[in-house]
């Protein structure tokens, strides 16, 4: 093979991208398929999740009064309370269902570059937590009397920002506690803290939002905090990803 042949790939380190850019985006659509596939066999996460968060929301229900105005004021908060938690237990099967026949351990001799396998599973988490978000938001509403069609694709912008927030942070430290024996219990010890920002902007939109209040300036402060949020963090995680698999 001539050197012009490879000089392209040459270009771009191997230990980042895997060879080439093309390559690279193909390792992390395998990682993110392969993960789907798994779970759609089992379906434990997500019936778990949406169960989960059925559960809680009709629970909450009988708690509240949904034609009170009071539960305006804090709907929101309540909405991503339930997701948060629900959110937990997709993210915690991310790494675990790698430890069996140490699978895990195969991934990473693979020449699949730690970054990908990362985005390869965020990508995953990110396409479950927003499948149970579908499922609860509409029975969310019908429980709780709320009108949201109005402003549908604003509550859908801060969604896709929170739940990828969530993602980042939870795909992490789910690699994180993967070898503890109560990781059920680290994960979310250790993502809610780091989450504080993110839930406080998508708590502070949603409750507007299902309120009446479009987007406008006084609330925009919010969305810049969620993409800064996400994007800070999503190149932390890509950073530190690699000493977080391999120690």
């Amino acid at each position: 093979m001539s050197a012009q042949a490879v000089e392209p790939a040459a270009s771009i380190p191997a230990s980042t991208f895997g060879g080439s850019v093309a390559e690279y985006l193909r390792q992390i659509q395998t990682i993110a398929a392969k993960d789907l596939r798994s779970e759609m066999r089992t379906k434990e996460a997500l019936n778990a999740s949406i169960s989960f968060s059925i559960v809680i929301l009709v629970l909450f229900s009988f708690a509240f009064d949904p034609s009170s105005d009071q539960l305006q004021e804090f709907s929101g908060g309540l909405l991503w309370v339930v997701f948060s938690f629900a959110g937990a237990l997709v993210l915690n099967r991310s790494f675990a269902r790698e430890t069996q026949n140490d699978c895990l351990d195969g991934l990473l001799a693979s020449p699949t570059p730690a970054s990908a396998l990362f985005l390869g599973k965020s990508l995953a988490n990110y396409a479950l937590l927003l499948a149970v978000e579908a499922v609860s938001l509409p029975v969310f509403a019908l429980f709780y009397n709320l009108h949201w069609t109005g402003l549908f694709w604003p509550l859908v912008m801060v969604m896709l920002l929170g739940t990828w927030a969530l993602t980042m942070i939870g795909t992490v430290f789910s690699a994180l506690t993967v070898n503890l024996r109560l990781r059920e219990l680290m994960l979310p010890t250790l993502v809610y803290p780091l989450m504080i920002p993110a839930l406080m902007s998508a708590m502070t939109l949603t409750t507007d939002f299902f309120s009446g209040t479009p987007l406008g300036p006084d609330n925009m402060i919010w969305v810049r905090l969620m993409v800064a949020f996400d994007v800070i963090f999503t190149a932390v995680a890509i950073a530190v990803i690699d000493t977080v698999l391999t120690g």
